[in-house]
């Protein structure tokens, strides 16, 4: 998949093509991450569909839902984000997933969209980006410690990466 001229885009609703490749993707990094058994049994491609879906149209939420998009119209990779609690009553912008096609990685795309999905957390007033990951992820670990994000443990096997926005 070329590279050139990558730019990111929130997803309209409507493109329903979009949506359907992002709730893929997203089970694509369960299976990377955890395995193709535990992997990929924990959602089905519905329920993930749904997922992106409630990011995009639910009320219940503020959220965005970014691609990044080659020249030739191929999607890259995405990021969800959305306005969270942070479990001890402090809004935050949440990276709720962040996913790049393998043969896209190491091309700056990831960057390109933690750069895209920050801005819109500030735009949303949030002070504070986080996102939360099993601790055997550890690419996405790398990603978000190289752009100054902090790892801390969390209960189930999971670590949260922190970092105030400025």
């Amino acid at each position: 998949m070329p590279l050139a001229d990558v730019r990111i885009r929130a997803v309209d609703p409507a493109a329903q093509d979009d949506v359907k490749i992002i709730a893929e993707r997203m089970l694509s990094t369960l299976v990377e991450v955890l395995g193709e058994e535990a992997g990929g049994s924990l959602y089905t491609l519905e329920g993930t569909t749904q997922r992106v879906m409630w990011h995009l149209e639910s009320e219940e939420v503020v959220a965005q839902v970014f691609v990044a998009e080659t020249a030739q119209g191929e999607i890259a990779g995405h990021t969800i984000v959305r306005v969270d609690d942070d479990g001890e009553g402090r809004e935050i912008g949440l990276f709720a997933t962040t996913y790049v096609v393998p043969e896209c990685r190491g091309a700056g795309v990831a960057s390109s969209l933690l750069d895209a999905g920050e801005a819109w957390m500030l735009e949303q007033g949030q002070s504070l980006a986080a996102t939360y990951t099993d601790r055997l992820n550890k690419k996405l670990q790398n990603l978000y410690l190289g752009r100054g994000y902090r790892m801390s443990a969390m209960p189930n096997d999971f670590v949260k990466m922190a970092k105030e926005l400025t």
